[in-house]
Parts: structure tokens; sequence; C-alpha cells
């Protein structure tokens, strides 16, 4: 599989990530080391987590999942073969993360969370450790992500933020302590992500490796600023939620709501039940239909094709599901694809943001 690099550094990381949130809620641990045997089999590199893992967050779920990926680098004795990347929360009122009290993106916390995913994950450093979300106040406007702890959320405290100037000072302690390699983003803005590179570059401490933010069919809002940012300032972007949480596998097509399926199970896909979303969404999968591709596959080799995504971050619940995600690098995207997808775009824009 073809390698990129990430950011500025001497990562070079697969085009294709593979997500693992579903590890310890809808997936067993033995399912998760399966899914990490096959993607690694076809040449993946990159393992993508977090401390908020599995989904949905909840106290007595939370760090299963990075959990499940130390227990499969120490049966595989691979930890030098793996790039491997976790977050911290941003902002929460949610205490189960801290032990019992709100976490903020200040010293003591940053310190306590990479301790736990260290221990978690059973080794001694992550190649890229990234914040989940600010530790700010983020009108929806400004950040088109809707993801996080910000202050537009009913679970995040008040209290003001953390300036950034002092969370990348605790981050530049971590790589100098060894504990991680680089320094990412998650669900930034244009303006959060330039004040880091900012702080970064006076040498208040590691540089943006990458912004990890979603990016599909239905929510292409990164192309409006971020992929400017990120292309001057050599910052990798990492897609998450190439598949729309689902919705762009047709499976939900025309109100369905398999069992078993997210939606079902945990009733969170709210992003992609906006107004007008289901029309579009079936437009997308139709258009897949008729170049005689899988939704899923179609979405996927999308993300994938896009030359300002350094990785795609996919995500399965089976084995099935896993090898049409892994099919998306190979295929061949054409420039008849490209026109029929901004032909769509172009009238209906980003439903799904």
């Amino acid at each position: 599989m073809q390698k990129s690099r990430l950011g500025r550094t001497d990562l070079l990381v697969s085009r294709i990530c593979l997500g693992s949130m579903t590890w310890g809620q809808q997936n067993t641990e033995t399912e998760g080391h399966a899914q990490m045997d096959l993607a690694f089999a076809h040449g993946v590199n990159f393992i993508d987590t977090a401390e908020l893992y599995p989904i949905p967050p909840k106290a007595e779920t939370q760090g299963r999942t990075e959990t499940i990926i130390g227990s499969w680098m120490r049966a595989r004795r691979n930890r030098d073969k793996v790039v491997l990347a976790t977050k911290m929360v941003g902002r929460t009122a949610s205490e189960w993360f801290r032990g019992g009290r709100t976490s903020r993106l200040v010293r003591t916390d940053i310190f306590d969370a990479i301790d736990k995913s260290l221990a978690r994950l059973g080794t001694d450093y992550v190649d890229l450790y990234q914040i989940h979300w600010p530790d700010r106040d983020v009108p929806w406007g400004a950040n088109p992500t809707r993801v996080g702890g910000t202050s537009s959320r009913a679970d995040s405290p008040g209290g003001g933020e953390t300036p950034i100037g002092e969370t990348l000072a605790v981050f530049d302690e971590l790589v100098k302590a060894g504990k991680i390699r680089h320094f990412g983003l998650s669900n930034e803005s244009s303006w959060g992500t330039m004040r880091f590179l900012a702080e970064g570059d006076n040498g208040v401490g590691p540089r943006v490796a990458s912004l990890q933010n979603a990016y599909n069919l239905v929510n292409r809002t990164f192309e409006v600023n971020l992929a400017e940012v990120c292309a001057r300032e050599d910052v990798s972007l990492l897609a998450y939620s190439p598949l729309a949480q689902g919705y762009l596998t047709g499976k939900y097509d025309h109100g369905a709501l398999p069992a078993g399926s997210r939606s079902q199970l945990f009733n969170r896909g709210q992003r992609y039940q906006t107004p007008n979303a289901a029309a579009v969404l079936l437009e997308y999968n139709e258009l897949a239909r008729s170049f005689g591709m899988e939704p899923a596959l179609f979405a996927g080799a999308y993300v994938a094709s896009r030359p300002f995504v350094t990785s795609s971050i996919i995500g399965a619940t089976s084995i099935a599901q896993l090898e049409t995600a892994l099919g998306c690098a190979d295929v061949a995207w054409t420039d008849e694809m490209q026109k029929a997808v901004d032909a769509v775009h172009q009238r209906v824009g980003n439903p799904c943001p």
C-alpha cells in the first residue's frame, strides 16, 4: 500500500489508517485482533484510537479500545511495525476520564491522560498524540465538525479556556520525556490550527503534524479554508468518517434501520439526519451504483483519491466491511466520477457538516 509522509515528520503512514472505535463495544477483543491482522496483511501500518473509545462513550467501557490494541501488539510483538496514534479528550464535564474531576487541556490532565493511555497500550510512547477536540468556546458556525467538548455541548464545563500556548508547552514536555513523538489536532477550525502552528513556530512546543477532521461526500467543508491552511503549512489531513457513519454504504437508504447498525443500536446518527440529508445520501449512493460500484467502495475511494488526504481513517464491525474499506485504496478514481460527484456537490453543497 502506498505511504505518505505525515506533515513535516519522518513518519511514513499508509494511505489507509485503521480506525478502532468499535473495539470493546460492538466488537470483541478477538474481532479487533482479526481486523488488525487483516489490515496489516494489506499493507496498513497506521492505527488510530483514543482514550474516549469505544463509542458511545461510557464510564464502564472507556479505555477498552486502547487495551485491545495493546494486547494485539504484545501478542504479535510488532510495536516497531506500528505507527500508533491516540487522542486525549478536550474540555469535558465527564468525570470518568480523570478519576472524578472534569478534564481540561492543562498540565495535570494531559499527563494523566498520556500515562493512562500508555499503560493501556502497553508501550512507552505513541507516535502521534492528538487533542480530540478544543478546550475553548467554539460556535458551531466557526467549527463545522460539530464534534467534541466545546461549550456548545451540554457536557462541557464553563470557566473560560486554557490558552493554546499553555497547552502546547505541556505537549513539548511529553516529546522531551519520550512519551510522544509527534503532535496533532482533531475536530479543529482554521483559526485554531493556525494558532497552534504560530505557537509552535515561535518555539512554544511541537509543530502540528496532522489534523483529524471529518471529510466525505456530504461534508466537504475542509475544502473551504482548512485545505489551504494544511497545504501551505504541511499539516496532514487524516480524514475520518469517509462513509458518513455508514450512511454512504446504502444500508440506511429509504429509511432503513438495519438491526445491529450503529444508528439502530445507539441512535447517534444525527449528523447525517439533517434536513434533506436522506435525499442527498440516496443520490450519492445511486450515483455509485450507476458506476457499477458498491456505495461504500465508491464513497471510500473518493476520499482516498483526494490529493490533500494523507490517510483515510476507515472503520468496520465485520471482516467483510473491512475488506471493502481496504479496497478503496486500489480503485482508479476517474475524471468521469469526479465530474459526476462535483455536479451533485455544486447543487446540494454540504448537507451534513
